[in-house]
């Protein structure tokens, strides 16, 4: 029986070789190619962090017309500035949570009628959570036409706050421009909303509204900010695979120890002397 043992030994020793050598050199292969990924990745974002920071600065422009709306993307058009005319719509404000510099809050979201026959959901500013009654309840500015200057932003579905936006309830924890404008009845309503305000111009926005209310809501708020940790994620991915090297030299050894062990010794056998 110990002889059957020991024949069968090398095989199995043979197979968990193998298979170790095989799962050793996917999972290096693996983690070689997640940590290129991130740093492709990284190069990306940082060519993206300047590309924005360029657009951000420069003169504001129309929006997109009706015609461009289905080709716009986040890479081309986000926090792009821009300039739009148009008159308020009444009844036609929603409030989004909102958390900033100022504490918990609420965007005042209101739609904004086009010459042209659309809409565009304007960003009008930051209010503390004591006015939220108070906007809700609030009506549209009058007036003539407004000119709002700021910048375009993309749509955020799907709720936020780890909570799903409420349209009967008027509690709406996102920018969800599509469900924002069907709550409103907003029949061309463009696929962006627009951020009031510019980087470093002061306390701007809608001008026309700015007499009516001179502290809220409080434009201009908008942080431009790229998660960026594509770095970090490279050199985890890079040292897992290292890791792997490491475990793979040290149980080759391992197995070399037990092969050595495991090997009878050998005897010199000399012939008998006459």
């Amino acid at each position: 029986m110990p002889a059957a043992h020991a024949t069968m030994a090398p095989p199995r020793r043979g197979l968990r070789r193998a298979v170790l050598l095989v799962l050793g050199i996917a999972l290096f292969l693996g983690f070689v190619s997640l940590g290129t990924w991130q740093v492709q990745r990284r190069i990306w974002k940082l060519d993206l962090i300047e590309r924005v920071d360029q657009r951000v600065h420069a003169a504001p422009v129309a929006p997109p017309p009706v015609e461009q709306w289905s080709s716009i993307d986040a890479a081309r058009h986000e926090y792009q500035p821009v300039a739009l005319q148009g008159r308020w719509l009444p009844g036609k404000t929603v409030l989004t949570q909102a958390v900033t510099e100022l504490g918990a809050g609420f965007w005042v979201i209101t739609a904004l009628q086009r010459d042209d026959g659309t809409q565009v959901l304007v960003n009008r500013g930051f209010v503390p959570q004591e006015q939220r009654t108070q906007w809700l309840e609030a009506s549209t500015p009058a007036g003539g036409p407004v000119t709002v200057q700021g910048l375009l932003r993309m749509t955020e579905p799907d709720g936020g706050f780890l909570r799903t936006n409420d349209p009967a309830q008027q509690r709406w924890y996102s920018r969800d421009v599509a469900a924002i404008s069907s709550a409103l009845g907003l029949p061309r309503a463009a696929p962006f909303f627009v951020d009031a305000g510019l980087p470093g111009a002061g306390v701007p926005g809608a001008t026309a509204a700015a007499s009516a209310a001179p502290s809220w809501p409080r434009a201009g708020m908008t942080v431009i900010r790229f998660h960026n940790s594509h770095l970090v994620y490279a050199l985890t991915w890079y040292g897992l695979a290292l890791m792997v090297v490491a475990a793979g030299w040290y149980v080759a050894r391992y197995e070399r120890s037990l092969s050595a062990q495991s090997r009878p010794p050998t005897t010199d056998e000399h012939p008998p002397t006459p």
